[in-house]
């Protein structure tokens, strides 16, 4: 029998499907996959059929009124994937199937060439493998169907070399491939790469393309124009068919992990669509997430390593410098005034590279010219009105919120004491470039931070005077830390290694450990001796430097997992973090109070919840920002199943919510602030 109605995941923040009719000139076109318009209320909406019934409920039911002819059917592997999605994450189906489709209509993509995201390059050939890169090579080449498998190799090892020959036999196949690369690794530089190789077989999408770029791009992957897609990860949104392969490179990042509205994880849902597909999938990083690496030591991920760099080339020479000790400032001639952050032994390699026509690079995670600004009579700081968070010094007198973007002009005197006694407290990117200024006046220095990176063409020019030597000492924040491959750049140095170390987050020594083995890693890969890495701290024996000092990934994750077991925390037990957010503290503090007596009721109510952790409520590290203030609460459960269904439950219908207040889930959070 002819179903009667269709159930329809619209574009609206709605938990299921709606049901709808049709006209019999219509119904006969319409199956799950298809695009269309149907009424909502008084307006209408896009949506997706996504199953067919003959139920009607007691509801009045509207027709379907169009079908969106243009998009096409989205096929049974990718809707699989989007009803993991929308039930993993707890999203709205619907809305996660918007941003399935491209921003414009498809009318109107000639008007532009489709190659001009793609640089003009010039071919090169597959390179001769190691012997270790050619054992993983061979091993990847004999798997078709889903497995997921972890690329550990060190930094300058040649894993994109072995991604490139893996996909050359992929399209032998005549299958597609989807590379996902963080937003920060996705430069110019790698699309050069893969281009080489692939010129008019690749396309590319990421935030820094134009709505009608990233049209061009999504359709020439959907119309079979392309057969490789490179983006960062709303590129997993593209509905690829026929995908014989999928790569997350440096799949460690946390960057991976979207923040707002759909709070998904990359890399988990690459795997989940490696899955639906039937394909296999590789993760690769010199720092894997201790997720995967657990993974691949219980055997559910195939583990390929790469101990050694390329053509034998060592790994940088690293070391560490104790900024507690300050002889070795004492010890500089009268002419040479260096500045609190600087050591005599990084500013004589800074030199020395100078002399010898060398790059150099200089990190730290940090914008600005100041942490804060501080009156030194009274103790006031100047603080953003909007979010509780200190405000930033940016230049001489631009004070500025890194949260939501409040500005203001730094005052003469104090607001509480009316004193003039304002100090300029902390360190940022700004401060040391204008210090190096000073040192070094005859050196061409830039600077690589959000501030000074505005959007593709700044980032490409970067990388294009860093190529031809217009650089001789480049600063900047983690956006120089991963991907950047300079043959130049021989030393390193990290100016204040302890940024990341105290972070309110059980993850904080594992990023600081990949950072600063990611950073070192830039150092000395197209010279023999492996160039020069600094390493300035005040904690030198904090796990993270002494471990990836010697590069000992393996005896880092060991120690750091030992620590995660008895804790429950991941990969031994799965989190869910509930964010209570309103516009006024008492309204978060009662929603607050109504969320724990609701987790209580639960674990009470229903024994097979006992395994189930309830930390909380409290105020968030961050406790306001854009003028929301942020309790949350923390779930740990060894059961990932089990774990949702306690989430559900702990939400459910929503209406019990105090009016001005939400509750937005957070399943496997990534930042705890």
């Amino acid at each position: 029998m002819t179903p009667q109605y269709f159930q329809v995941a619209v574009n609206a923040p709605l938990s299921g499907a709606l049901t709808y009719t049709a006209t019999q000139n219509v119904q006969s076109l319409l199956s799950r996959g298809i695009s269309v318009q149907v009424p909502l209320g008084k307006r209408m909406v896009s949506g997706v059929i996504l199953d067919t019934t003959n139920e009607a409920g007691a509801f009045e039911l509207k027709d379907i009124e169009t079908i969106n002819e243009e998009l096409p059917l989205l096929h049974e592997a990718y809707l699989q994937w989007v009803e993991w999605m929308a039930k993993y994450y707890m999203h709205p189906i619907g809305q996660i199937l918007a941003s399935t489709f491209p921003p414009l209509k498809k009318k109107g993509r000639s008007q532009e060439p489709l190659n001009s995201v793609i640089p003009e390059v010039i071919p090169s050939k597959d390179l001769s493998l190691t012997q270790e890169q050619d054992i993983c090579l061979q091993q990847l080449l004999h798997v078709e169907q889903f497995q997921p498998f972890l690329l550990h190799g060190v930094t300058g090892s040649g894993k994109t070399e072995v991604y490139m020959q893996l996909l050359k036999k992929t399209l032998a196949r005549g299958k597609s491939a989807l590379i996902l690369v963080p937003e920060i690794s996705l430069t110019p530089q790698l699309i050069q790469r893969f281009a080489s190789r692939f010129k008019d077989q690749i396309a590319v999408i990421h935030s820094h393309l134009t709505p009608r770029e990233k049209t061009q791009q999504w359709w020439s992957v959907i119309d079979g124009e392309k057969k490789i897609l490179i983006g960062a990860r709303s590129a997993l949104f593209c509905p690829i068919k026929n995908l014989g392969v999928i790569i997350v490179d440096e799949e460690h990042e946390p960057s991976f992990k979207q923040e707002e509205k759909l709070k998904y994880h990359a890399r988990d849902a690459s795997i989940v669509l490696a899955k639906t597909h039937n394909c296999p999938i590789v993760l690769g990083s010199a720092t894997p997430s201790l997720e995967s690496w657990q993974n691949a030591k219980a055997g559910k991920y195939q583990l390929l390593q790469m101990k050694n760099r390329v053509n034998d080339r060592k790994m940088p020479d690293v070391e560490i410098i104790d900024l507690k000790s300050k002889k070795d400032h004492d010890e500089m001639p009268n002419s040479v005034d260096l500045p609190f952050w600087l050591s005599k032994p990084l500013y004589l390699a800074l030199q020395s590279n100078l002399e010898n026509k060398w790059q150099s690079a200089l990190f730290l995670n940090r914008r600005g010219t100041a942490q804060m600004a501080l009156c030194t009579s009274c103790g006031s700081t100047f603080e953003c009105p909007n979010c509780s968070i200190s405000l930033t010094l940016h230049g001489q007198s631009h004070l500025v919120c890194h949260y939501c973007d409040y500005s203001e002009k730094l005052p003469e005197k104090c607001h509480h004491c009316e004193s003039g006694d304002i100090e300029k407290i902390g360190l940022g990117t700004e401060l040391v470039e204008n210090d190096i200024f000073r040192l070094f006046p005859h050196a061409k220095i830039a600077r690589a931070d959000r501030d000074e990176i505005g959007g593709r063409k700044d980032l490409e020019e970067l990388i294009e005077n860093m190529e031809s030597g217009n650089i001789d000492i480049l600063i900047g924040t983690q956006m120089i830390a991963k991907g950047l491959d300079f043959p130049k750049l021989t030393l390193v140095g990290l100016v204040l290694a302890d940024v990341g170390f105290n972070l309110p987050d059980f993850r904080a020594t594992e990023r600081s450990f990949q950072l600063l083995t990611q950073v070192s890693g830039r150092a000395g890969r197209h010279v023999d001796d492996g160039g020069k890495v600094f390493i300035q701290t005040f904690n030198p024996e904090h796990p993270s430097i002494v471990y990836s000092k010697d590069l000992q990934y393996e005896l880092f994750a060991d120690m750091e997992l030992r620590e995660r077991q008895e804790l429950l925390y991941p990969p031994f037990g799965r989190l869910a973090l509930f964010r209570l957010i309103g516009n006024s503290n008492d309204s978060v503090e009662e929603l607050a109070t109504k969320t724990a007596l609701r987790a209580d009721h639960l674990k009470k109510s229903y024994t097979q919840y006992e395994p189930v952790q309830v930390l909380g409520p409290c105020p968030a590290p961050i406790v306001k920002i854009r003028n929301n203030y942020r309790h949350q609460l923390l779930l740990k459960c060894p059961e990932p199943s089990l774990l949702q269904s306690f989430c559900y439950q702990l939400l459910g219908d929503t209406k019990w919510l105090p009016a001005g207040t939400k509750v937005q889930p957070d399943i496997d959070p990534v930042s705890m602030l």
